[in-house]
């Protein structure tokens, strides 16, 4: 290497960019929710779009067969996007759970940015746990389509009480 040039080491080297996809639930056979599949191709499509070159697929419960995370993968790689990109977090339960137990995945790969793939109605709560655990990251939201007003006015009504009470559950610690 010439005289001058910074010498490459293992931190300055690029650290690629993570969908964290937070589950949903699976229906009987272990067919996917509509949520679960609208975030997994959501994700998918990020992938494609090279906009993250990893997929953290993220849900339990544990005991569940198929996991949320493992159904997650399999939509992923029905779109296209290779096995060695997609890793699993099956173990979690909720949406804190999503975060904490992405956290050791998310430093073993060394990923930079990374980007909280939800329900738009879910994003204000993932958002704020993120926050509250350390973890800075985008949110990506895929498109509410086919989803009636009504239902849609519910699940807002229902992640508006959920976030008081995450508020006030990580507030007393």
């Amino acid at each position: 290497m010439p005289h001058g040039e910074p010498m490459e080491t293992d931190d300055d080297a690029p650290r690629p960019a993570a969908a964290l996809v937070l589950g949903a639930k699976v229906l009987r056979g272990g067919q996917p929710s509509a949520a679960l599949k609208r975030r997994a191709l959501h994700a998918a499509r990020l992938y494609r779009e090279a906009v993250v070159e990893r997929i953290i697929a993220s849900g339990g419960p544990p005991g569940g067969r198929p996991t949320e995370a493992e159904v997650i993968r399999s939509l992923c790689l029905t779109a296209g996007v290779p096995d060695e990109a997609i890793l699993l977090e099956n173990k979690a339960a909720s949406t804190e759970e999503n975060i904490r137990f992405a956290r050791p995945i998310l430093e073993a790969e060394r990923i930079g940015a990374v980007w909280l793939v939800t329900d738009g109605f879910h994003a204000r709560r993932a958002s704020f746990t993120a926050r509250m655990q350390g973890m800075e990251a985008e949110m990506s939201c895929p498109a509410l389509t086919g989803v009636p007003l009504g239902r849609r006015v519910k699940t807002y009504l229902r992640e508006t009480g959920a976030l008081a009470v995450y508020a006030v559950r990580l507030w007393r610690g």
